[in-house]
Formats: structure tokens, C-alpha cells, sequence
């Protein structure tokens, strides 16, 4: 067994053993390892935005009709009176009390207007119950306005609620069930300069995208502002849309910051293959982590990978895994940023 510089003690009442684990692979059912190195040469598009072109987030209250009986109960006041307005404004009258509130559901609705969408253009829908209906199986949105932050109508929702699960649920969506009818304007074509922002801050990196750009035109038309923001400045003989095209399919070397993620849930890590791990000794519960670079095979340092498979080998557990990783964070002996999702 090749030896790595890893130890573990695990204690029992009876009294303690102590074992050297090895971590001799990455393929383990617990951990998965993707390589992520330092410096990538990456499409400018894939790592920046350009400021101003985004989603806009829409809105609106409305009501699922055609339900059989698994509508709102004991909050139904509320859908029975929206639904009776809804009537009234189409010229029908009736009472708050003529309508089966069981059959009728409270939802809101929400949807995502995307950058350049036109009039005409369709959205995918998001639907939730907000009172105490048991179910929004076979039923159907009525028409809702969806408006956006400023309070104005861009969309109108309608359609077949689609929902996923056992009978019991309370949320769907409708796909394509909302109709743009207005338009968020950003005037793309009109402009000379647009700025660009880093998806994550980074000097090194708002330089390198700067000092690309330039080299391809052979002319200053980038400037990095600060560590997010570069600003750049079309040529006279090229539009803004082909110019952004040209340049968010240059590839600029930037660097990746090291990462190891790690699901709450079932303890898998993903984390560059190449993480370095410092000398350090860690107890948690039954299980003490010592490392010692003295003990390092050929000559190379230990890394997450080998820390992971070795905790593996040991039975350790999701949170074990999580509280071990946070300790060699705080102590600095984990070259890495840590990210728990």
C-alpha cells in the first residue's frame, strides 16, 4: 500500500487503534472530483455580462379554476370575493356566496422577462398556491396580468396547470402560458460603448479580458474600471451586435479560484483534483486527521482528493465530511475557497 500522510485515530470504548488509510483513486461512491486548473482560457461571454442586458422579474395574483373539490377552504373568502369581481367585470353578477370556493384556487403566479423578448413572444410561468387548497391537479390559470417592478403590465398569463408529484400539490407552471405585451427596452444598437461585468470579481482577471480585447483590435477600446466592471468602445466600422458577438467569443486567460463545494445533504465534493492541503491535525468526533508532508509520496503535497478518499475509507459521514473541511479552513491548511450548498 503506497503511504500517504494521512492518519486517522478512531476511538471506541475499549480503547483506541490507530491506522494509516490511503486514498488511491477518485472513482468512490461518496466524492466526485472534477479538475479545475488555475488559469483557463475561457469565451469572454461565458464570464461576463454585458450591463443592463438582464432578466426582469414579473409578477401577478390569479386564480385556478376547475378544480374537483381540492380548491381553498377555510381561506376561500378571499378567492370567492376575487372571483366574483372577476364575473362582475364581465357583466355578470352573482354573490360572493354563489361560488364553491372548493373548486376555485388562490395562486400567484410569477415569470421571468427575458432580455430583447418582443411582443408576441411566449414565457414559462411558475404557479403557487397562497391559500389552503390540497391541490392544483387538473386545473386551469385564468387570465392574469403579470406586472414588473414599476407597476406596468408586461405580460398576460393563461393555460393548464401542469403539476409534478402525488395528488397533493400545490404548485406547477404552465409552459409558454404567458403572452408578452410589453416590451423592456435597451437600446443595444444605438450605443458606441457598453460595459462589461465579471460574473465574480476579479483584478487579474478584469485586466486579462482588457489586455485581450486590445490586442485583437490593435487599439485601447477596453479599460478596466475596477475589479468588475471594463468598459469598451466599439469600432466605427463594425455594429454594436456584431462587435459583442466578436468579442464574447474571445478567449481570455483568466484565472479560476480554487473551490471545494460540497452538498449539505449527501457530503459529495467536487473540487479540483490539485487542492492543496497544508500540514494539520484535526480531531472530530472519532476520527482524528493528521497531516504530515514528511510522510508525502514521491514528493508531492496531499490534496482534498486525498482527504476525501480517506474519509470514505473511514466511514465518515456527510457531516463529519462538511465539519472537517471548515475546520481546515479556519486553520488555513485548505488552499481553497469553500462554498456549502
Amino acid at each position: 500500500m503506497s503511504r500517504f500522510n494521512v492518519f486517522f485515530i478512531k476511538e471506541s470504548k475499549r480503547g483506541s487503534d490507530r491506522f494509516e488509510s490511503a486514498a488511491r483513486g477518485l472513482a468512490i461512491a461518496l466524492f466526485l472530483f472534477v479538475c479545475v486548473n488555475s488559469l483557463l482560457a475561457r469565451p469572454i461571454k461565458e464570464i461576463t455580462n454585458v450591463v443592463g442586458v438582464r432578466d426582469n422579474q414579473l409578477m401577478g395574483y390569479g386564480l385556478v379554476v376547475g378544480l374537483n373539490g381540492t380548491g381553498d377552504g377555510t381561506t376561500g373568502a378571499i378567492t370567492t370575493q376575487t372571483l366574483a369581481n372577476l364575473l362582475q367585470s364581465v357583466n355578470i353578477k352573482v354573490s360572493q356566496n354563489d361560488v364553491n370556493s372548493k373548486n376555485v384556487a388562490a395562486v400567484m403566479v410569477t415569470a421571468k422577462l427575458e432580455p430583447f423578448a418582443r411582443q408576441g413572444d411566449r414565457a414559462d410561468v411558475q404557479i403557487g398556491s397562497i391559500g389552503d387548497a390540497k391541490s392544483l391537479r387538473g386545473g386551469s390559470l385564468i387570465m392574469t396580468a403579470l406586472k414588473g417592478a414599476d407597476g406596468k403590465i408586461y405580460a398576460l398569463a393563461q393555460g393548464d396547470v401542469s403539476t409534478i408529484g402525488g395528488a397533493q400539490v400545490n404548485s406547477g407552471r404552465i409552459i409558454g402560458g404567458a403572452i408578452i405585451e410589453r416590451e423592456a427596452r435597451f437600446d443595444l444598437a444605438g450605443r458606441e460603448s457598453v460595459v462589461l461585468s465579471l460574473k465574480e470579481s476579479s483584478i487579474d482577471n478584469a485586466a486579462a479580458i482588457q489586455n485581450r480585447i486590445n490586442e485583437r483590435y490593435g487599439e485601447r477600446i477596453a479599460n478596466a474600471v475596477d475589479a468588475r466592471a471594463i468598459n469598451i468602445k466599439k469600432p466605427s466600422n463594425v455594429s454594436m451586435v456584431e462587435f459583442l458577438s466578436e468579442v464574447g467569443n474571445l478567449d481570455a486567460p483568466v484565472a479560476v479560484a480554487n473551490k471545494v463545494t460540497i452538498d449539505e445533504k449527501s457530503g459529495v465534493i467536487i473540487a479540483g483534483a490539485d487542492i492543496r492541503v497544508r500540514p494539520v491535525v484535526i480531531s472530530r468526533n472519532a476520527i482524528t486527521l493528521h497531516i504530515d508532508e514528511s510522510l508525502s509520496q514521491d514528493g508531492k503535497p496531499l490534496t482534498v482528493a486525498n482527504i476525501a478518499g480517506a474519509l470514505q475509507q473511514v466511514g465518515a459521514g456527510a457531516n463529519d465530511v462538511i465539519a472537517i473541511m471548515q475546520a481546515l479552513k479556519r486553520s488555513g491548511a485548505l488552499e481553497a475557497e469553500l462554498e456549502i450548498n
